[in-house]
């Protein structure tokens, strides 16, 4: 199970030199946005050779909270649903269970976004059209940057921890949203929770790391696509979700894909992706 949901899911650098191209899209891999114990965390971006928007769609790599890295020319195509539209796409990595936990985890994404926005000008796009998109783990992660983020810390030292980390849209596929009945501390968690070590987590931890208890309504404008047989993470974490949204008026829309499960694929993929592609048209165009 956990192995076919990393398969889904999937700087000191110099942009122009380390570029790859792929068709239209200009590949800009392993960009460091940041380091911890020694090591990099890295993100690719990829930025449409013609008709860019000026705005910015991060990925997160996750599954099962684990990031798992791949050469970045072999993932254009997977964005090509938004590079194709003018969307310039980063694919982030965070540090990776079972080596790191959750909430280091949201700490990275968190700095991904702020690096990106502080370099908006490097990356030729508006700092302020910043969009998120994940599933699973993924879709957790991108929950997390919609409803837990700040305007930064202005007496960091780190200048990039004085940026906001906050987004203007996300979309959730087959998130979890309520870590608290999910970690191993849950008296009633689901067995196959059993199989990732990232959900070793206190209950205390579990709750400020769920995305539904921080629920407000200046939250980003969410979509949240689910599908009616999943049974690892049920369809209920995304309509408890998207209840709260809609009592804030947080601008929400929940989509339930008849017939498909934890992982979306052939025409069930087909359709994620295209509403996936309409809501970040819908709310990262310029204004």
């Amino acid at each position: 199970m956990l192995k076919s949901i990393c398969l889904m899911l999937v700087t000191t650098v110099t942009f122009c030199s380390q570029a790859a191209f792929a068709g239209e899209v200009k590949i800009s891999p392993d960009v460091v946005y940041g380091h911890k114990y020694g090591l990099a965390l890295t993100f690719d971006v990829f930025t449409p050779e013609e008709n860019a928007n000026g705005a910015g769609v991060l990925f997160m790599v996750s599954g099962g909270w684990y990031s798992r890295w791949s050469p970045a020319e072999r993932m254009a195509n997977v964005f090509k649903p938004l590079t194709d539209k003018g969307f310039t796409v980063f694919a982030v990595r965070h540090g990776s269970s079972p080596r790191f936990s959750i909430p280091e985890a949201v700490e990275d994404v968190r700095r991904s976004v702020r690096y990106i926005r502080m370099n908006a000008e490097t990356f030729q796009i508006d700092s302020e059209r910043l969009g998120v998109y994940g599933a699973s783990a993924g879709g957790h992660l991108s929950l997390m940057l919609g409803t837990a983020s700040d305007n930064g810390n202005p007496k960091a030292k780190d200048p990039v921890l004085r940026v906001s980390d906050r987004v203007q849209a996300v979309v959730a596929w087959v998130a979890p949203t309520d870590l608290q009945i999910m970690v191993w501390d849950a008296p009633d968690h689901l067995p196959a929770y059993d199989r990732f070590p990232a959900l070793e987590l206190d209950l205390k931890k579990a709750k400020k790391f769920s995305p539904l208890v921080h629920v407000t309504p200046d939250d980003a404008p969410t979509l949240l696509v689910v599908g009616d047989k999943d049974t690892l993470v049920p369809m209920e974490h995304s309509e408890n979700i998207y209840a709260a949204f809609q009592k804030v008026k947080v601008s929400s829309e929940l989509i339930v894909i008849e017939g498909a499960g934890h992982g979306f694929g052939g025409e069930y993929r087909e359709r994620a992706l295209k509403e996936l592609a309409a809501w970040f048209e819908k709310h990262l165009a310029k204004k």
